[in-house]
């Protein structure tokens, strides 16, 4: 089965859209790479980060410790750190896989080795992960940081340290220290936190003007991004602005976004109380999405432990299969071309005339709200969910 998946993601990922097509081909992409080597580059020569553009006047959104972490890629010619950045995320999109099992508590064997490998190529056709790929994103390396901590032992001195410097980078993974507070791991809170402020304290130092121009300015920009209206922000912010066509109000947003953050803290913890590590990772990084002002499609790299989990209860209980292949349809990278040069990606992306667009423009949301009502099913039917 998974030899199969593996082998069909990637005639999908290859054949469906042209490989190296400009704009959309999995190849031909790296933009963000390049405002990550850019942003580098200007720190390293002096330029001011956040009222400068950068690569394909692009604005920097990252943090000024961000730039700090990015300063190797200065060190590999420009013409190949697109397919450098690909071939390394491909490494850490396998290291996720293989986090994944240690969360669920197994042994890393060569067998489990070998089928990792397969599902990180199936995984490949997830669009999140597929865009990720694409436009030479770190969603990746943030999970793994974040993965690498909850496969930890609860009390070992160490955890906390990866979602510290994952929230150094990009703030959203601040949400995992406020999972940790729920969960009542005060040593992980304590260190995740200090982590943050430590990368904040170091950069300052590193970058004073920088800093304070973030901190006290760009931080406060949210419109900086991208509208709130913009196909690609799967997000409740996002949602609101589509079924509206205008810029959603903070207090809006906040009446929404809030209930939800707070109640998917409380959902992950219950989870955790049974024994649901991977679970309870997977129902927070969702919800970060979900939450956040702006969450873009590839943000959504969260689907991914989801899809390991529901693999490994198929493994044992062929009736899982049906939840795997919902999701592997509701958040596949499947195409359609409007003409022969231009093919959109991703269901949010699909043609506006059809009578159901104003669905697909928010399926990563939708496909979250149902992913949460199943859980929370689950949770009342069957109180203790590690057993099959």
């Amino acid at each position: 089965m998974l030899v199969f998946g593996a082998a069909l993601s990637l005639v999908l990922i290859f054949l469906t859209v042209d490989p190296w097509l400009d704009q959309v081909g999995f190849l031909a992409g790296g933009f963000d790479v390049h405002v990550y080597r850019d942003g580098a580059w200007k720190i390293y020569n002096d330029h001011p980060l956040y009222t400068e553009t950068t690569h394909r006047d692009l604005s920097y959104t990252y943090t000024p410790f961000s730039t700090l972490i990015f300063l190797p890629l200065l060190g590999i010619p420009f013409e190949a750190v697109t397919n450098t950045w690909l071939a390394v995320n491909i490494c850490v999109l396998y290291v996720c896989v293989l986090l994944c099992w240690r969360v669920l508590g197994h042994r890393l064997t060569w067998r489990l080795a070998g089928m990792s490998a397969l599902l990180t190529a199936t995984c490949m056709f997830l669009e999140p992960v597929r865009t990720t790929l694409y436009y030479g994103q770190i969603n990746l390396v943030l999970m793994a940081l974040i993965l690498w901590d909850f496969s930890r032992p609860e009390r070992g001195r160490l955890r906390g340290i990866g979602v510290g410097l994952a929230s150094g980078i990009k703030l959203v993974p601040l949400y995992f220290v406020a999972q940790f507070l729920v969960l009542r791991q005060w040593r992980a809170a304590l260190v995740a936190a200090s982590t943050f402020v430590l990368t904040i304290v170091i950069a300052w130092i590193a970058l004073p003007d920088d800093s304070k121009q973030y901190w006290t300015k760009t931080f406060f920009q949210s419109d900086r991004i991208a509208p709130d209206t913009q196909p690609a922000n799967q997000s409740i912010r996002g949602t609101i602005a589509h079924l509206t066509g205008h810029q959603v109000p903070q207090w809006l947003w906040l009446l929404l976004a809030v209930p939800v953050a707070v109640g998917g803290l409380l959902l992950a913890a219950a989870l955790y109380n049974r024994g649901e590590r991977l679970l309870t990772v997977t129902v927070a990084g969702l919800t970060s999405c979900a939450v956040s002002p702006f969450s873009w499609n590839h943000h959504w790299v969260w689907f991914l432990p989801l899809f390991i989990y529901l693999v490994q209860r198929a493994e044992t209980s062929p009736r899982w299969w049906s939840a795997v292949g919902f999701l592997y349809l509701a958040t596949g990278a499947w195409s359609y071309h409007w003409n022969d040069t231009w093919v959109v990606v991703g269901w949010f992306l699909f043609p506006p005339s059809w009578p159901i667009s104003q669905i697909l423009l928010n399926c990563y949301v939708i496909v979250y709200a149902i992913i949460i009502g199943c859980v929370l099913y689950r949770l009342r039917t069957r109180p203790v969910l590690s057993r099959a």
